[in-house]
């Protein structure tokens, strides 16, 4: 028997209570009430939606705060294949919009809702500080984005610059629907099995056996989105699944070419490239750590 009981794993998986489930409609209405109030954004076509694990349902007590996008579907930036140019798919000219300029009137909007002492601009998004009404949000302003295919088609995206100039691109539709379709696959073990180890991580924090701010909660919920469907559905305890899962893992992150083809779950973008606060090594040492902790 290893050092976790099968009923903590099983305590565990399950999500927070109703009570914290409605933080994300809370924060996403208080967020759209802004938007709208705003003169300049109201006659703008914006799209504003959680994202980030509230909105996957993998989130624990101790995720603290909620994302929220607020997408702004008037322009859009694009990447296109090798050797095409804008002209090849009827793209108009460039729009002298400028992305630092949506952010700033994102901020004005939320400083004008909820006052100065209670926005933060940040690097990569404008944060709500929560109080005892409601719970802390990050808002990440962005263009929506088209990713294009030699045929002409493209997948839909989000992507924004932070404030020291880096670009940021994600898909949160495709992630949202992934997540729910491996979830149906699994007998809603998906999920689950990422509740469990974000509580196994945070509780070797707790402890003092782990220290690395490398391994994220979007990390451990694209791992076990590259777990096998098998590992979830032909294992019949959660201390098993967790077995199998971090003894999978550990096999996959040794070498580079076992595991330099996994995505993130919306499957569009690798999860191990140069651009990543994560590596390998990173992996490979927190399945070893929890492993050893775990008394397996």
């Amino acid at each position: 028997m290893g050092k976790i009981s099968e009923e903590t794993f099983n305590n565990w998986r399950k999500p927070p209570s109703d009570t914290e489930e409605t933080k994300l409609a809370n924060a996403q209405k208080m967020i759209s009430e802004a938007i709208k109030a705003d003169s300049v954004l109201k006659e703008k076509e914006i799209q504003i939606f959680g994202q980030g694990s509230y909105a996957n349902d993998t989130n624990i007590r101790l995720d603290s705060d909620v994302d929220i996008n607020v997408r702004l579907m008037d322009i859009f930036f694009f990447d296109l294949p090798e050797g095409k140019n804008r002209g090849d798919f009827q793209l108009n000219s460039p729009s002298d919009y400028k992305f630092s300029t949506f952010k700033d009137s994102v901020e004005n909007a939320l400083v004008n809702k909820f006052g100065r002492d209670s926005i933060e601009r940040k690097n990569k998004c404008i944060t709500v500080k929560g109080n005892t009404n409601r719970i802390q949000a990050d808002v990440v302003p962005t263009f929506n984005y088209h990713r294009y295919s030699i045929d002409g088609s493209y997948v839909e995206g989000t992507k924004f610059f932070s404030d020291d100039y880096k670009m940021v691109v994600n898909f949160p539709n495709q992630h949202l629907e992934n997540s729910k379709t491996k979830n149906s696959n699994t007998s809603k073990r998906f999920k689950r099995l990422v509740r469990v180890f974000k509580k196994l991580k945070n509780k070797m924090v707790e402890d003092g056996s782990f220290t690395n701010d490398h391994i994220t909660s979007f990390l451990i919920e694209s791992l076990m989105w590259n777990i096998p469907d098998t590992i979830f559905n032909d294992n019949d305890s959660w201390t098993e699944r967790v077995k199998s899962s971090l003894v999978y893992l550990y096999g996959s992150t040794e070498e580079q070419d076992k595991c330099k083809k996994w995505g993130e779950v919306s499957e569009l973008l690798y999860l191990f490239h140069s651009g990543r606060k994560w590596t390998k090594e990173d992996v490979n040492n927190f399945v070893i750590l929890s492993y050893n902790y775990l008394e397996f």
